[in-house]
């Protein structure tokens, strides 16, 4: 699938990855996306982001709050912030 973080600033990760966990709102707790997701669109809390690249590697980064959408083995995460933790 094809996943996008995005903030007001820039977009911070643009790529395939196999699987996308995510810190979903208080009511939620965490989820994770892989692929061929149905729709979906949610309210994502401050938290770790964990990105399963299709090399293997995976990638951290902290979100200060946001959304997520996935369509179509799109995935688009819209975060007021990010930081890399890697």
């Amino acid at each position: 699938m094809f996943l996008e973080i995005i903030t007001p600033d820039d977009k911070t990760f643009s790529g395939q990855a196999t699987s996308v966990l995510v810190p979903g709102s208080e009511a939620k707790g965490s989820f994770e996306i892989l692929d061929n997701h149905s729709a979906l669109v949610s309210s994502l809390q401050e938290g770790k982001v964990k990105i399963r690249t299709q090399e293997g590697k995976e990638v951290f980064y902290t979100i200060s709050g946001g959304v997520i959408e996935v369509l179509n083995n799109h995935v688009i995460i819209l975060a007021e912030s990010t930081s890399l933790d890697n």
